[in-house]
């Protein structure tokens, strides 16, 4: 998987498609990452002794990440990864700019 905690992503497809956001988490096993922002579901919580009003809480669940694009830092737009071998280090590059991410 390509993309990881701390990247700035775009959503390229499904209901929340040209949102932007950092990605909270990632699970490779199931190719799924939390973007901040996108795919906002409600979690009601119950009153309880240390909370007696209860909550709405938004919580953001994990999107497959074929839906997400990373952003290149060059352009602003969506763009693909690759890998390269620069001065002996295996690195991130956006195959739009040719440029290095982080």
């Amino acid at each position: 998987m390509k993309i990881k905690k701390g990247d700035k992503v775009i959503v390229i497809a499904g209901a929340d498609k040209g949102k932007t956001g950092i990605v909270q988490k990632a699970y490779p096993r199931l190719n799924r990452v939390v973007v901040e922002g996108v795919n906002v579901h409600k979690k009601h919580k119950k009153p309880t002794q240390a909370n007696p009003e209860g909550a709405i809480l938004d919580i953001f669940a994990p999107i497959h990440v074929s839906n997400v694009a990373l952003v290149d830092p060059k352009t602003k737009k969506a763009t693909r990864v690759g890998y390269e071998v620069i001065k002996g280090e295996k690195v991130r590059v956006s195959k739009a700019s040719k440029s290095v991410i982080k």
